[in-house]
């Protein structure tokens, strides 16, 4: 089974740029979910990584987190699909931990726990640091211009314009190999 790590705001729900306080905030891009239960109908692991520092400054606490986790396995069971894992970091950037993305950190410890090495494992993500962490830990970037950070990255970097151009890639990929 093959596994596809995700960033969650801004490729599978909208990125406002502020903190979610309820899970009602929580809104699905357009077509998101259906890719995600497309790619899990393939075969594939869907694990979620994100950083979370809002946890840690109080705008919200692990239960309002939570409840956003579960409306988003919610709606996802309900178009076909499902996450397997969540990850997030709830450092604030100033600590400069080695979870919170651009670090490798939270990619090596879903490898680890997984006992899959993360070697071409696609890590889709609509930030620059999400394309930094999957580069340092030696996974596949693969970048969507769905999120606040729609500026496309360099050169050496796959892009696509949303979850489902990026899944219909992989499948594509997969059922060429």
């Amino acid at each position: 089974m093959q596994l596809v790590i995700l960033e969650r705001d801004g490729v599978i729900n909208v990125d406002s740029g502020s903190p979610m306080t309820s899970e009602h905030d929580w809104q699905p891009l357009e077509g998101s979910l259906e890719a995600l239960a497309r790619l899990q109908g393939a075969g594939y692991r869907i694990v979620v990584a994100s950083n979370q520092p809002g946890l840690r400054r109080k705008s919200f606490n692990i239960e309002i987190l939570n409840s956003i986790h579960h409306r988003m396995q919610r709606e996802l069971l309900d178009a076909g699909g499902g996450v397997d894992a969540v990850f997030f970091c709830a450092c604030p950037p100033k600590d400069a931990c080695e979870c919170a993305m651009p670090n490798p950190g939270m990619l090596l410890e879903i490898g680890s726990r997984l006992r899959i090495p993360l070697d071409g494992v696609p890590v889709i993500g609509s930030t620059m640091k999400a394309m930094d962490a999957a580069l340092a830990a030696g996974a596949r970037p693969v970048f969507v211009s769905t999120g606040k950070d729609a500026s496309a990255p360099r050169g050496d970097i796959e892009c696509f314009d949303d979850l489902a151009a990026a899944v219909d890639g992989l499948l594509s990929a997969a059922r060429s190999s």
